[in-house]
């Protein structure tokens, strides 16, 4: 198995590993906010049944005011009566009950006035009207709130107002309501709430909304309409304020801790990126470095043994030897002089000079030709009488198409063909390099650029890999698998950028 493949496996191990990871976090998160927001229901529910359980104690105090205030009338009706058989009866023996009825009437203030309005008897009021003799003013109006009760055939009224017990009563009641709509408002739920009228439209009290600073057309009945449709509303009547609706949702913490497995995914995500992306570029400069460093220590030791080779080279040629390897030895030479230029390069930035991309690959295809099997056919195509100016560097770029030629030999077992098409196209100049070969499968198509992947027995699986290092970092370009059919051959392109000469 080479480095490639168990990178793979490795790689497939541990995007299984973060699934479980995650996806056990996220059942669990799921889990917690169920939870919560069943328990926050549940006090929703509570605070909804306390109010219903207020309302039910301020409708049963409403009802004692209303019977309260019934009896009351009814004691004005008695005393009404009571008057008139006094100012107007004829029974002597009954004259003694009714004054004690009348003077036990200390509660309640009562004033007699006749057609014209003037003020016949009165009992209990206030000491700022105990002189005034005419029913008008801030004294009728006072008085105004119960219609009166005719107690003689003479258009004599008794008009009567709450007792004093009742007005105390009464203004309790009614900060018991601002009490409660208050507490209901600002609730210890956090529950966002609003009270309206009967309608259900005009808003009363509310509490924890985030209401706009500018009114804004719409906002209030919106809220109600998302209130109605999440919960019924409670109906409470009060005595003066008749019949009112509290609306109410689940809280603003509820909502957001049901988005709150997405905001998770998403943080995991991009951590996960994040880190990604560090370790990548971190790998990257790491490699960087053992290419830079293993290049320039393969130059260094070629090196040396080279220049030996050179000075016995000489040696032989001043020994005026008729030997016919010294020839021949002295391409190798050259050769091995070309590959330690290369590594040399390959370690440091290299230097990219104007150069007829034509006559390079004429030179390139020249120099493999000799040197590889004659069942290998070469074909160049290009215009005739053309000529492509780049920025390049002869020694590397020549390494790329001698690299790809190679692999093309292997593919094809040593026999076929191997064609190189030089296209321009606007601002690119596109080379092709085609084989007959057995092709690639699909499959690893994106992984023939890694290091370590090869399909040899013998093969290192750094071939490609420094042919597109030469490309795409030294010379800007790019080079892919143009395409590959098994049992056919393979076509890999190189892109170089390109301006036409004036």
């Amino acid at each position: 198995m080479n480095i490639y493949s168990r990178k793979k496996r490795w790689k497939i191990v541990l995007a299984t590993i973060a699934l479980i990871i995650i996806s056990a976090s996220i059942y669990y998160t799921n889990k917690l906010v169920s939870e919560f927001a069943n328990e926050e229901r549940n006090q929703v529910r509570t605070w909804a049944d306390a109010v219903e359980r207020r309302a039910s104690l301020m409708r049963y105090q409403e009802k004692f005011f209303l019977a309260l205030r019934k009896q009351e009338r009814e004691r004005v009706e008695l005393l009404a009566k009571t008057y008139q058989k006094v100012l107007y009866g004829s029974l002597e023996d009954e004259f003694t009950f009714y004054l004690e009825i009348i003077s036990n009437n200390t509660s309640i203030p009562v004033i007699i006035v006749d057609a014209q309005g003037n003020i016949l008897e009165r009992q209990n009021l206030d000491p700022r009207f105990s002189n005034q003799q005419r029913f008008e003013g801030e004294l009728k109006e006072s008085f105004a709130a119960y219609s009166p009760i005719p107690i003689s055939d003479t258009r004599q009224l008794l008009y009567y107002r709450e007792s004093i017990i009742f007005s105390e009563l009464k203004r309790v009641l009614d900060d018991l309501v601002s009490s409660f709509l208050t507490d209901v408002a600002s609730n210890a739920s956090s529950v966002p709430v609003i009270i309206t009228d009967s309608t259900g439209t005009n808003v009363l009290q509310y509490g924890n909304l985030d209401v706009p600073v500018q009114d804004e057309p719409g906002f209030w009945q919106t809220q109600i309409d998302l209130m109605r449709s999440e919960n019924q509303p409670i109906e409470i009547t009060f005595l003066d304020h008749g019949k009112t609706y509290i609306f109410y949702k689940s809280s603003p913490l509820l909502l957001k801790m049901q988005f709150f497995p997405l905001l998770q995914i998403l943080i995991i995500a991009l951590f996960l990126m994040i880190a990604y992306l560090l370790f990548s570029y971190a790998r990257k400069a790491e490699q960087n470095q053992v290419w830079a460093g293993m290049a320039k220590e393969t130059a260094h030791q070629i090196g040396t043994p080279l220049s030996s080779l050179i000075a016995w080279i000489e040696l032989l040629k001043m020994e005026d030897s008729n030997f016919a390897g010294i020839a021949e030895m002295e391409k190798d030479v050259a050769r091995l002089e070309t590959i330690t230029e290369r590594f040399s390069k390959i370690g440091s930035t290299p230097v990219l000079e104007q150069t007829d991309l034509i006559r390079l690959l004429e030179e390139t295809l020249a120099y493999l030709r000799p040197r590889t099997s004659k069942k290998i056919l070469y074909s160049l195509h290009v215009q005739t009488g053309q000529h492509i100016i780049l920025p390049l560097n002869e020694a590397l770029f020549q390494w790329v198409i001698e690299n790809l030629c190679k692999n093309a030999i292997d593919a094809m077992n040593g026999q076929g063909r191997i064609d190189i098409t030089v296209k321009t196209e606007e601002k690119y100049v596109l080379i092709d390099v085609a084989d007959t070969g057995k092709g690639i499968p699909k499959s690893a198509i994106k992984a023939v650029f890694q290091p370590g992947y090869t399909s040899k027995k013998r093969g290192w699986g750094l071939g490609l890999t420094l042919a597109k290092r030469i490309i795409a970092d030294y010379h800007k370009g790019k080079i892919f698998v143009k395409s590959s059919i098994q049992g056919e051959g393979t076509t890999f392109r190189i892109v170089m950028g390109y301006q036409r000469q004036a």
